[in-house]
């Protein structure tokens, strides 16, 4: 067999077993928890076979205007089994370092990604709690989001 024909078997099968390993792939290895960078906050967590991923960004930073007055863009994504869930209702409340709530529904964006906006006007660590039903099952993701005074 020619190298030519020997390279391409060799990366057909290095491909194929990569896909069912990434189909398959365990999220509960996967980094979870918090990290603030680039002026995004972003936090991952497993819910039962649920990979949550969260950003928290201000709504200025994309460019963006809530016409209720809103400050701050909570965008979600939810996998499974290594595929992206489209199909997912909820709810995400906002806990001010004061103790005021806010709760808004997640708004189905496409191709899998929710959102809700708030208003974040306290420096300090909002409590974030996000219910969420995908299929029948029902999770809750609770992180905190350390909001820094400008």
């Amino acid at each position: 067999m020619n190298k030519i024909s020997l390279f391409t078997v060799i990366f057909t099968l290095f491909l194929a077993t990569g896909t069912l390993a990434m189909k398959d792939m365990d999220h509960s290895k996967m980094n979870h928890g918090s990290e603030h960078k680039d002026g995004t906050f972003t936090h991952a967590a497993m819910a039962g076979e649920t990979h949550a991923e969260f950003q928290v960004m201000e709504l200025a930073s994309m460019n963006m205007k809530d016409p209720d007055g809103n400050t701050h863009h909570v965008m979600a994504t939810f996998n499974q089994n290594g595929e992206k869930l489209e199909k997912v209702v909820g709810k995400v409340k906002m806990v001010s370092p004061s103790g005021k709530e806010q709760l808004a529904s997640l708004e189905d964006f496409g191709s899998g990604v929710f959102a809700a906006n708030f208003t974040i006007d306290e420096p300090g660590k909002w409590g974030v709690i996000c219910l969420f039903k995908a299929g029948e099952d029902q999770h809750t993701v609770k992180f905190w989001y350390p909001h820094m005074a400008m």
